[in-house]
């Protein structure tokens, strides 16, 4: 099963796609709106012919955001839709890259897919993502 990991944010969405059990970043994509993040997902999904979506959901004000997010794509895909706690995936990403040795201007970059990786494989490791 092909699945989509979504790290939400108001100008950029970190993606990353797992089929099997290893999660890859696959890109970040500048929005400037819900429904512009929305048809970037969409087009993303018909691309990479996923089966299966996960929205990280972090803590604090952006949640809610988040949330309202989730509840808009449901509209637009066909997909199965689910959330995933994504707390401190971005500072687990921040290291990844470090370990990688990629430079600090394409960490930058990429920072909100290797987000997205993170949370998605946090997604597969656990009981829920194996099934």
């Amino acid at each position: 099963m092909k699945i989509l990991g979504v790290d939400y944010g108001r100008a950029k969405i970190g993606i990353a796609v797992a089929e099997g059990k290893l999660a890859d970043p696959l890109k970040v994509v500048k929005v400037n709106s819900v429904q512009d993040a929305i048809e970037k997902i969409v087009q993303v999904v018909k691309e990479e012919e996923v089966e299966k979506v996960i929205v990280g959901i972090a803590e604090g004000n952006i949640a809610d955001e988040q949330t309202e997010f989730v509840q808009e794509l449901e509209k637009h895909l066909k997909v199965p839709i689910e959330t995933w706690d994504e707390t401190l995936t971005t500072q687990d990403a921040q290291t990844l890259a470090i370990e990688a040795g990629l430079p600090q201007k394409k960490r930058r970059v990429l920072e909100d897919a290797f987000a997205a990786s993170v949370m998605l494989q946090s997604y597969l490791d656990s009981a829920k993502g194996s099934k």
